[in-house]
């Protein structure tokens, strides 16, 4: 039966990149993994090995050219199509790996056996509040990922005995297949890439030597943090295979939107909004922060705009022992839903302002309607 087109397995145009066709891979390669298809797992393994095939091919510049020219031709009978000139000696498994231990655990060994393979890092989101975040704080989290068999402790086999060298790969994890002038590297078709052969697989784990499991962690948040910083927990990721060393877990920060303040590094902003009385007289207004309630005092003729600082009434450096600063940026509110009475007063005091001497109360004013009338000639 006719090969199928390598750009219509992957479902690419010809005029795809590497990116898209990773990308193409990478969808395709979760679809039809024989552990994502148990009711059809035959179908779905051949289906695999077709998308496996055809992106190791086309991600290689050497041997999509060739492809490309040539089609199958160009790897069947010695190279047909007069095909030749390059080391075809390159581990064709190298980009597969990288991308199959993203989505399944497969790792980062290259042309090595499972056995080396560390654990994939996780990454857990938190997210906090801005007071936990300036305080810091302790979180449990529950992270789902792959530890080391309790029954195996990683082995994969029910007693030690059990596991011998795989006598195809000598232990290599990888074979070689010639394929004219290829000579081609892939995963050990019998021993998966573990490099060990095992008669009697542990129960719990099926030969894996790793088991899911959710595990609870307690993570400690320090003073300071801000979205987009990362904790890292070292050695808590995923379990590596066959008692590998395990990756580690990051923890990525999210601080959510605050009600009242808004955070810029570590100094902190809030808007005061006051009377207009309290703006023309003065006087004292209680205004919030992280730690409570403090007193502000607001000189007479304050304005809109005006800006108070609270020295160390922000948040807590990361990485020191500094403090940031509040702002605070008063807001003159102008009365609303008055009563007559209300009404008549403030008519009165506006009635007195009025006059020559209405341009000492309101030098802003004054100044913006000299400016109007200059620019009208």
């Amino acid at each position: 039966m006719a090969k199928r087109d390598y750009y219509e397995i992957l479902g690419v145009n010809k005029s795809a990149d590497e990116r898209e066709i990773k990308k193409a891979y990478k969808r395709l390669a979760m679809k039809y993994h024989p552990d994502k298809n148990q009711d059809n797992k035959a179908e779905a393994e051949e289906k695999f090995k077709e998308v496996k095939e055809a992106y190791e091919i086309l991600t290689d510049p050497q041997k999509k050219a060739a492809y490309d020219q040539y089609g199958h031709a160009a790897f069947e009978n010695g190279g047909a199509g007069g095909f030749g000139g390059f080391n075809g000696s390159a581990d064709f498994g190298d980009a597969f790996g990288d991308i199959f231990s993203e989505f399944f655990g497969g790792g980062r060994g290259r042309g090595r056996a499972q056995a080396d393979t560390r654990g994939n890092d996780l990454q857990y989101n938190i997210t906090l509040t801005l007071e936990e975040a300036a305080a810091g704080v302790t979180k449990e989290i529950k992270v789902p990922t792959a530890v080391v068999c309790n029954v195996c402790h990683g082995k994969g086999a029910e007693n030690s005995s059990d596991i011998s060298t795989c006598s195809t790969c000598h232990g290599s994890g990888v074979v070689q297949m010639r394929q004219g002038f290829f000579a081609v590297q892939q995963e050990c078709p019998t021993c998966h890439g573990s490099g060990k052969s095992i008669k009697n697989p542990c129960k719990k784990c099926h030969g894996e030597g790793r088991i899911q499991k959710t595990k609870t962690l307690s993570v400690t948040i320090p003073a300071g943090v801000d979205t987009g910083n990362r904790i890292r927990l070292a050695g808590e990721g995923e379990a590596g295979r066959n008692g590998a060393q395990a990756g580690d877990l990051y923890v990525q920060v999210q601080v959510r939107q605050h009600s009242i303040f808004e955070r810029d590094g570590v100094n902190l902003h809030c808007e005061i909004p006051i009377n207009i009385a309290l703006a023309s007289l003065g006087g004292d207004v209680e205004v919030p922060t992280l730690n409570g309630k403090v007193s502000l005092t607001i000189p007479a003729e304050t304005q809109t705009g005006k800006v108070f600082r609270l020295k160390g009434k922000g948040v807590k450096s990361l990485r020191g022992s500094t403090m940031g600063d509040l702002y605070c940026h008063v807001v003159v509110e102008t009365p609303v839903n008055l009563t007559n009475r209300q009404k008549e007063l403030l008519k009165e005091l506006a009635d007195s302002l009025k006059g020559d001497k209405g341009s000492k109360h309101s030098p802003k004013e004054k100044s913006f309607f000299d400016k109007v009338k200059k620019f009208f000639g």
